[in-house]
């Protein structure tokens, strides 16, 4: 007779979503925009919750745990429209999965 253990429920995974938006394309470019969304439900931040961005760069996201998943496409401005003020157009997407 052969006992087994019992199974273990797997832990519960959810993610946390950073998005930062950089004064250029390069990922070690000062942050001036920002979002984070967190998928736990232990916080309920929202765009514009504070002064100060999360992270003065993008690198140091990525120093401290963050993936990157999306990078900005680099898109040149229509001729002539060079300094039109639009969309923050340097946009990275950053997780973290985070165990409950």
């Amino acid at each position: 007779m052969s006992t087994t253990p019992p199974a273990q429920a797997a832990p519960a995974v959810r993610q946390q979503v950073l998005v930062l938006y950089l004064a250029t394309s390069a990922l070690d470019s000062e942050v001036i925009g920002w979002a984070r969304y967190d998928g736990t439900g232990r916080t309920a931040r929202t765009t514009g919750d504070s002064e100060d961005p999360p992270y003065a760069t993008g690198l140091d996201a990525l120093r401290d745990g963050w993936r990157l998943i999306q990078a900005s496409q680099l898109i040149p401005p229509y001729p002539g429209h060079e300094y039109d003020v639009s969309f923050l157009k340097h946009e990275f997407l950053f997780e973290q999965l985070v165990t409950l």
